[in-house]
């Protein structure tokens, strides 16, 4: 599977930006699809994450009540939508796809996924 993201940008605080992420090669196999984040000088972390059918939907703690994530199994692509953004927002957003049906548990950590995108900015200025 090959993760292609966009969306990134430059925006102020308090406005919105939508990424989004298309799947090309094996794409029959992604169950989960979702997004991870890394702020400068900081450890990569989880943001969301969504189930095939969209059953099942992770955010993390800070972003909950700001993100949406969503999908088009036609189109094989993902999305953030994000809203209220922050400065703490700030980081490169990567995409991922998992070919595993885990838990729920299991929505937040790197270890369900199989494929990276290759990551696109998002710088929230104050």
């Amino acid at each position: 599977v090959q993760l292609q993201a966009c969306g990134g940008g430059l925006v102020q605080a308090g406005g919105s930006l939508r990424l989004s992420c298309a799947a090309s090669g094996r794409t029959f196999s992604m169950y989960y699809m979702g997004w991870f984040r890394q702020a400068p000088g900081k450890e990569r972390e989880s943001v969301a994450a969504i189930s095939l059918n969209g059953d099942r939907i992770y955010y993390a703690g800070s972003v909950k009540g700001r993100f949406t994530i969503s999908r088009d199994n036609a189109k094989n692509t993902v999305y953030l939508q994000m809203n209220s953004l922050k400065p703490e927002d700030t980081a490169v957003y990567y995409c991922v796809v998992g070919e595993r049906r885990g838990s729920y548990d299991l929505l937040g950590s790197e270890r369900l996924y199989d494929y990276w995108g290759q990551g696109t900015l998002v710088t929230v200025s104050s």
